[in-house]
């Protein structure tokens, strides 16, 4: 895709002047971007217009971009992994929920502090006996985990080297295996755990405990290999990111998009499931 960067050099004719249009070179007019396809209420596939993304993340990241000045597009470019060779070519600038991981710091720079934190939490049936305030509270249960969940590194390992965990295709099956009695609890991330309980008629049954087991963030990461990839685009993205927090926006903006993503469940044409 041909990225654009403001120009005008061509017609300086002062030298004093090159020193203010050097900040302004490096911004760029648009940034196109992209994500997972199937992670709500952050970002799934648009029903309506299936060429971009929508949720969360897309709308915080559009609320930023318009305060910084930026054209920002929202694209799908595929599943998670090819979205991610998208951005690590330079093909597309930016990944809106990349997770932090030591692998790709070769090919990406992570914008920090992330653009949102996904809570993991513990889901039981209401009547459990399972008493749960740390991880540690897991072992000798079983219980289940979507597939497209993407934890720290460090949980990862903990739960590799000491939970009982069956991966499902996605978080609605997840669900369905705790609801039915085959495993004691689920983990997931409170949004969408929250909005997956609610859409499935679980939400009556369903306990989510309050200690987040996870904590990943879901950062923004520009591509070395993007053209707009500066340090004026950097500093202002972490400006922004730092900001936020405080804001309550990105509160609002998830709720809303819980809302929204439910709504379509309703409708013919369904999203994609987690």
């Amino acid at each position: 895709m041909a990225l654009r960067r403001l120009g005008g050099m061509s017609l300086l004719v002062g030298l004093g002047l090159l020193p203010v249009l050097a900040g302004a070179a490096g911004k760029c007019e648009r940034l196109v971007v992209t994500g997972s396809p199937d992670a709500p209420p952050y970002l799934w596939q648009d029903p309506q217009d299936p060429k971009h993304l929508i949720g969360a993340s897309a709308d915080l990241m559009q609320q930023v971009a318009g305060e910084l000045g930026l054209k920002v597009e929202v694209l799908y470019a595929g599943k998670r992994a090819q979205a991610l060779d998208e951005v690590r070519s330079g093909r597309m600038d930016l990944l809106l929920d990349a997770p932090l991981t030591v692998n790709e710091l070769a090919a990406l720079d992570y914008v920090h502090p992330p653009l949102v934190r996904n809570d993991y939490l513990v889901w039981t049936r209401k009547d459990s006996p399972l008493v749960y305030s740390q991880a540690s509270d897991l072992q000798g249960h079983s219980g289940a985990l979507s597939q497209k969940a993407r934890l720290t590194q460090g949980f990862e390992l903990f739960a590799e080297q000491n939970l009982a965990l069956v991966r499902t295709p996605n978080l609605t099956q997840a669900l369905q295996k705790l609801l039915l009695g085959e495993v004691e609890y689920v983990l997931a991330g409170r949004y969408a755990g929250m909005a997956m309980a609610q859409t499935l008629g679980m939400a009556d049954d369903l306990l989510a405990h309050g200690q987040a087991v996870d904590q990943p963030g879901l950062f923004l990461a520009v591509s070395h290999n993007s053209a707009c990839n500066d340090p004026w685009l950097r500093g202002q993205l972490a400006k922004k990111m730092t900001e936020l927090p405080a804001s309550g926006l990105a509160q609002a903006v998830l709720q809303r998009n819980i809302e929204r993503w439910k709504a379509q469940q309703k409708q013919p044409a369904s999203a994609p499931n987690q």
